[in-house]
């Protein structure tokens, strides 16, 4: 499979699976923080003295929200880069070196 943003490469194996769970749980605490911290940071804008912190909390927020198509890139670079084992491969397709348990 080997190839990035591949539908199939999440449910290849288990460890396939394993994975994309565990950075969908990181994906998904990323924009809950980053949406707490603009919710958080809008409502401190009603007090003259909290906008300087409001403003901080706006700048989070955009980072995290940034982080966010990071983690699903290093999902996928991380999926193709997974062997996949040969039962889970289409009829006639290659066998990557990298699955090859004799090296």
């Amino acid at each position: 499979m080997g190839r990035l943003f591949d539908i199939r490469s999440r449910t290849a194996s288990k460890d396939h699976a394993e994975i994309v769970r565990r950075y969908e749980l990181y994906r998904t605490l990323v924009e809950f923080l980053a949406a707490l911290a603009f919710v958080v940071g809008s409502i401190f804008f009603f007090y003259e003295s909290l906008v300087y912190a409001g403003t901080w909390l706006f700048l989070v927020g955009s980072v995290l929200f940034a982080v966010r198509p990071s983690i699903r890139l290093l999902l996928e670079l991380r999926l193709a880069n997974l062997p996949v084992p040969d039962e889970f491969r289409p009829y006639g397709a290659a066998r990557d070196e990298s699955s090859r348990g004799d090296g």
